[in-house]
């Protein structure tokens, strides 16, 4: 039968570990930058997609072409993203969309971010602009190649914080506690699209890809 000092021993010895254990340093994300010590989530959440960090190319100085130019390889019933902005209008295939997941644009004098997901078949612009130490600041947004409840997760190339595409809240990272305001898209067929918004150009093929 062990002794009371031998059953101390163990005890002190199981403390020590989990004491050890408690002041790890916080677990950092390959290949990102992000200040993982502020977080609204568990790290544990954030999932592989596959392809890593930009593996996923962005499209940071999109072009577009007239409807009538698309119309040559885009059918009518081809779903599309309708994005009206005080009264300005741009439209975003998800034929490029599905590679490429982000557009970081600008529309009616706005930065925005089209979004779209493949997995969850969703679509979400934002507004690219964040107060920062209270300053307007613009982001620019990359695919992370991670995924939270299989939804696609942002980060932005200014402070490599994590966002959730969904909802547009940062997730990890300095900007924690900042919310991406979330603007007016939609996805509709492409004839929806034209006859909504008859002038609005029409995001391009090239996209430097």
């Amino acid at each position: 039968m062990p002794s009371v000092l031998s059953v101390l021993l163990v005890a002190l010895a199981a403390l020590s570990v989990g004491c050890a254990q408690a002041q790890e340093p916080e677990r950092a994300l390959p290949g990102f930058d992000t200040n993982t010590a502020r977080r609204t989530i568990d790290l544990d959440e954030l999932l592989s997609g596959g392809p890593p960090k930009d593996g996923i190319p962005s499209i940071d100085a999109p072009r577009f072409v007239t409807q009538e130019a698309a119309s040559a390889w885009l059918a009518d019933r081809e779903p599309v993203v309708l994005l009206e902005v005080d009264g300005a209008a741009k439209v975003y295939p998800l034929q490029i969309l599905t590679w490429h997941e982000i557009v970081n644009d600008d529309l009616a004098g706005r930065p925005v971010a089209v979004t779209f997901c493949p997995l969850c078949y969703s679509a979400v612009a934002f507004d690219r602009r964040v107060e920062i130490d209270g300053a307007t600041e613009t982001l620019s947004f990359g695919v992370s190649g991670l995924l939270r409840y299989s939804d696609l997760v942002l980060f932005d190339r200014q402070t490599e914080t994590l966002w959730q595409q969904f909802t547009g809240e940062a997730l990890v990272g300095d900007l924690v506690g900042t919310s991406l305001t979330v603007l007016p898209a939609q996805i509709v067929s492409f004839a929806q699209a034209r006859a909504a918004a008859p002038d609005a150009p029409v995001l391009s093929r090239e996209t430097g890809h």
